[in-house]
């Protein structure tokens, strides 16, 4: 009885699991049971005007957050990991609605005899195979199944576990209706083959935006804007979303909170270096209890904090250092070793970004990048321009200096250059995904120490706290009694913006509060919050936009986006427009184009496809390779989109890895079948759920 009583145990948390729910994807993870709502209590929603109890809810809520606790027994449940287990609960109600919808739709149902059945079948349901096969051969132990199903004491637990049985035959069934419905096509299967097998040699010549003429030429109107958004609306779908614009009173820790930290510090001293077991003195006294027996460089400490601990010429076992202050922490550092090892850099730099796939910002970036360089090289100060100048934020506040950091740390490009220049090196300009970065290296450390450290965290004494606290709450009431701008205004503050949010985003600077989420999505529009305590302070909010309409709202910033989609199709109609008459003018021949074009080369693609993106001599874009693929041998191309700009392709050769290519396809038909299958009935589900009228009545 040893495997029942094993089910039995597991069942108070997974009870009635749902073995695959939306074919493959678990979302019904932790099931309950769905025959219809608990009775009595609120109601958490609504599906199709069918009600979801409260009840029935916060018990799936319960469920996830047990099993979530079982698998990470150390970790803290946070506001934000709250969030996503309440959304789990609320996806696995909604869902088990609209898969019960489609069970009733299509007149599925599974009786005691299939259940029967599938138990004593050669391929079992899941829970059967999971608890009584043999781990080595996966057969099951027939006595031992018929022994469990006859046991008298196991009679409460067998009716759970066919229900268990009952959902996975009825996911089965699902599948296979809807499944049904999917074909694969001969038209599909040879683009799948090309993908897969194919071999392809061309060549081909890109026009670049930049032949198109300036950006100033062009002109967007805002109707053409509002009709592209119009038309292409299902771009923009998203969740619910809030704005809130706010005000922060800080509770920034005063001159006396942090010396007596440091004076806390200074007094354990003589006590942390005469200490035998630094690991027992640090988790006694550090804030953070697992700094003992480590190796640092300059890259674990802020630029200053680093320059007061290796600063010294003769940095030896022994030394004691600090109380260093290192941000919003003092730290004291036992020294019980100094070895060399892999360099550690310090750099500045002035980050100047563009537009992907816009010559036109581009070549913008590179002449204010030259410019730029100009200045230093004339003995301008790179920190100053750093601030007036970098698309950084952050380090710009810092005169562009990034600190200390390892190998690795930043991206290929920007690392590679750093650690294979000298210190006081100016270097630019260097292209990353982010842009075009002009580099000062301005230190390099081999040195690494061993040693221990006590560190204590800098926080704001209760008088501090209960100061900024107090101004809050002045604001917030003011903030009511008139309106928000009026108390902005009268107390000086800030006001900053969230931007739009949906109730799963962390938010810019602010990170995931419940709190903050719960008002914003239970508040009606101009509505002022009490005061919300956070880590930097205390916050006072305003919501200053709804949007539950299900699609982003054509804001600013949308409306740029889409502004500058437009204009680059525009030049891409002239770049169309110039090659197809070119193409005709010289019969196709590419190299008689790309002479006519003055300075527009021809490129050879040698032996490349779907697998092999990468193009000697060009680099990597999908939409060229996808082009070459769909062509036929000895044709030359329609002016092909392509990320620099348009292209004229013409195939040379087509062929295939496998020899026996009609076989190959046919495997990959058997492949392409259930994932097609799986892909269309997920489809299916989530247009379902899309489609239906979903009330969300929690009380977040």
């Amino acid at each position: 009885m040893g495997v029942i009583s094993s089910i039995r145990e597991k069942l108070h948390f997974v009870l009635y699991a749902l073995v695959a729910a939306f074919l493959g994807l678990i979302i019904f993870e932790w099931g309950m049971n769905f025959s219809g709502p608990a009775a009595g209590g609120a109601l958490a929603g609504k599906v199709n005007g069918r009600a979801i109890a409260y009840q029935q809810y916060e018990r799936t809520y319960e469920s996830i957050t047990d099993n979530w606790r079982n698998r990470n027994p150390q970790a803290e449940l946070t506001d934000a990991v709250e969030m996503q287990l309440r959304q789990k609960a609320w996806d696995i109600v909604v869902n088990e609605i609209i898969f019960q919808e489609q069970l009733e739709k299509y007149a599925i149902q599974v009786s005691d005899d299939e259940i029967v059945a599938a138990v004593e079948s050669d391929n079992p349901p899941q829970i059967i195979v999971r608890n009584f096969a043999d781990k080595e051969t996966g057969a099951v132990d027939r006595q031992e199944l018929e022994k469990a199903r006859e046991a008298p004491g196991n009679r409460e637990a067998w009716i759970m576990i066919e229900d268990i049985i009952r959902r996975e035959l009825v996911q089965q069934k699902l599948d296979r209706t809807l499944g049904g419905m999917v074909r694969v096509s001969d038209v599909e299967l040879d683009a799948v083959a090309d993908r897969e097998y194919g071999v392809f040699s061309a060549s081909f010549l890109v026009l670049p935006y930049s032949a198109a003429g300036d950006d100033s030429l062009y002109s967007v109107t805002d109707e053409e804007v509002g009709s592209y958004y119009k038309e292409n609306r299902e771009l923009y779908r998203q969740e619910p979303t809030r704005m809130l614009d706010y005000v922060l009173f800080s509770a920034v820790p005063s001159g006396r909170d942090s010396m007596t930290v440091k004076t806390e510090l200074e007094s354990l001293r003589n006590a942390f270096a005469e200490a035998e077991d630094d690991s027992a003195f640090v988790k006694l006294q550090s804030d953070l209890a697992e700094t003992f027996d480590r190796q640092y460089s300059r890259a674990d400490f802020s630029a200053g904090a680093a320059e007061s601990v290796f600063g010294k010429t003769a940095l030896s076992a022994g030394d004691l250092i600090g109380p260093v202050a290192d941000k919003n922490r003092y730290r004291l550092v036992k020294v019980k070793g100094v070895s060399e090892g892999e360099p550690v850099a310090r750099a500045s730099h002035i980050l100047i970004p563009f537009t992907k796939n816009d010559a036109g910002s581009k070549s913008k970036a590179e002449n204010t990048v030259s410019d730029l360089m100009t200045r230093l090289r004339a003995g301008e100060d790179f920190a100053s321009l750093a601030e007036q100048f970098s698309g950084d934020e952050v380090s710009a506040g810092n005169g562009g200096d990034l600190g200390w950091f390892e190998k690795g740390r930043m991206v290929p490009e920007f690392d590679q250059v750093v650690f294979s220049s000298t210190p006081g090196s100016l270097v630019g300009p260097v292209e990353t995904v982010f842009g075009l970065h002009i580099i000062r290296v301005t230190g390099k450390d081999t040195r690494r120490i061993t040693g221990s450290e006590v560190v204590r965290n800098i926080r704001p004494s209760d008088a501090t706290l209960e100061k900024a606290r107090r101004r809050a709450a002045l604001f917030q009431m003011e903030a009511e009694d008139r309106d928000f701008e009026t108390a902005v205004a009268s107390f000086q503050m800030k006001v900053q913006k969230t931007g739009a949010f949906t109730k799963e985003d962390m938010l810019p600077e602010l990170g995931y509060r419940h709190a903050i989420t719960r008002f914003a999505f239970s508040s009606p529009e101009d509505d002022v919050s009490d005061v919300i305590r956070h880590d930097k302070g205390f916050l006072v909010m305003h919501v200053s936009g709804i949007n539950d309409s299900g699609y982003r709202i054509l804001d600013d910033e949308l409306t740029e986006d889409i502004r500058r989609q437009l204009l680059t199709d525009k030049k891409g109609d002239v770049l169309e427009e110039k090659l197809s008459l070119m193409a005709k003018e010289k019969g196709g021949d590419l190299n008689a184009i790309a002479v006519a074009l003055d300075g527009v080369r021809v490129v050879k693609a040698e032996n490349t496809g779907f697998k092999r993106r990468f193009i000697p001599g060009y680099g990597s874009d999908l939409g060229l390779i996808e082009a070459i693929i769909g062509m036929e041998p000895g044709k030359i191309s329609e002016p092909v989109p392509v990320s620099e700009g348009r292209a004229l392709i013409v195939l040379e050769s087509k062929s295939y890895q496998e020899k026996d290519i009609e076989t190959a396809k046919l495997t990959l038909k058997s492949l392409l079948l259930p994932i097609k299958r799986q892909r269309f009935v997920l489809d299916y589900l989530e247009a379902e759920r899309r489609a239906a009228d979903i009330e969300d009545m929690r009380r977040l």
